[in-house]
């Protein structure tokens, strides 16, 4: 799974999750931040939301469900 893979699908739950906008989700993750596998070897990704505490919560809550499924990803070609 790429980055933009992994943000796409992010944002698709959100809104099945909570509704909203597309865009507004998409700005709230922010970008998928990633690090070298040699020092980040159980999962190579980060992402830094913004908004209310709620959506913060909410985006954190799906994000903590995706590392089980998605550890690694790959960089976007």
């Amino acid at each position: 799974m790429t980055q933009a893979q992994l943000l796409d699908l992010l944002v698709a739950r959100l809104i099945r999750n909570h509704g909203g906008a597309k865009a507004r989700w998409r700005k709230l993750a922010g970008p998928v931040t990633l690090y070298s596998l040699k020092t980040h070897p159980h999962c190579n990704w980060a992402l830094n939301p913004t908004g209310t505490g709620a959506e913060i919560a909410q985006i954190e809550n799906l994000l903590d469900e995706l590392r089980q499924s998605h550890p690694v990803l790959e960089a976007d070609r």
